[in-house]
């Protein structure tokens, strides 16, 4: 005969299991359903580019850049956009710094790396993030040129010190930030290297009329602050403002609301332009779709934030 209490902890382990299961297959359909936008996206990129960019006198300097898009390594289409801006200003050292790259598997740096011969320097706060970047880049079949990882926490106090045991100091071309915090107040103190591009991510829910940031906190967590994730990181207008001290100009942004691009002020910007914020501005997609800007913005504004 069964026993009927003892049969429960099998019952509930099979519903966790089970769970566990459908929240799996749920997770990896979203990312397919991603993937496949993207891929989407690519396509109506690729054919575009051959065949109306040219024959389209009304094109926008906005959709020329969008365009240029395309997903290879990158979380949306700055693989593409990264090509083209250095195809327009040329490279040096192709050398690069990124850091706030989760897992490694989608970062800006990572096509440049893969397929393109580049090297430099990663860091990441998360230990397991870390170890599977480490792991995911030392056995990659393309991988070529050299990468150091850090895991190491991010604070304006430390940042230069890392760059230099990173064993990276002076011109380099590109420099990625990401870390969904201080990410103003951490570029702001970086000065060991000089970058020829920056992107950097800034916080859609900011908007694009007011040059906002967070407080500064060195131990600062994004859903910590607000279970939202909506208050971290700057507005676009606070990054342009920031870019001009730093002798950069705003060349454009992602369009599905993600990062701002900038190149420095001494680099001939070849079919580039200078943009404004305002021009550049893209509300982050993913976002309007659950609720709209005035709505984000509402549920963060008792936090502290700082006008730059």
């Amino acid at each position: 005969m069964f026993n009927l209490a003892t049969k429960k902890i099998p019952q509930n382990m099979d519903l966790i299991g089970s769970f566990k299961r459908w929240k799996n297959i749920i997770l990896q359909l979203k990312q397919m359903d991603t993937r496949l936008r993207f891929i989407e996206i690519n396509l109506e990129n690729l054919f575009h580019e051959k065949y109306l960019s040219a024959s389209d006198p009304k094109l926008t300097y906005r959709n020329e850049l969008r365009s240029k898009e395309y997903r290879v390594h990158s979380q949306n289409g700055e693989d593409g956009l990264m090509l083209y801006i250095f195809s327009q200003i040329g490279v040096t050292n192709r050398k690069f710094i990124e850091f706030g790259i989760g897992d490694g598997t989608e970062c800006i740096a990572a096509n440049l790396l893969l397929n393109f011969g580049w090297s430099g320097l990663m860091i990441e706060g998360s230990k397991t993030y870390a170890e599977h970047a480490k792991k995911y880049y030392g056995t990659h079949p393309k991988m070529q040129g050299n990468l150091k990882i850090l895991n190491k926490f991010i604070t304006k106090e430390n940042i230069n010190s890392l760059f230099k045991e990173g064993g990276i100091e002076g011109e380099i071309d590109l420099l990625s930030i990401d870390i969904d915090g201080n990410d103003y107040w951490v570029w702001k103190a970086i000065d060991v290297v000089s970058p020829r591009v920056v992107i950097i991510e800034y916080n859609a829910t900011f908007g694009k009329d007011k040059a906002l940031t967070v407080e500064y906190d060195p131990s600062f967590m994004r859903l910590e602050k607000h279970k939202s994730g909506y208050y971290y990181g700057l507005s676009l207008k606070a990054a342009e403002k920031l870019g001009k001290e730093k002798g950069y100009r705003l060349i454009g942004c992602d369009s599905e609301g993600v990062n701002a691009i900038f190149v420095r002020n001494d680099i001939n910007l070849g079919n580039l332009k200078s943009v404004t914020s305002e021009e550049a501005y893209y509300e982050m997609k993913v976002r309007t779709d659950v609720c709209s800007l005035s709505e984000q913005y509402n549920l963060i504004k008792h936090l502290p934030i700082v006008e730059v």
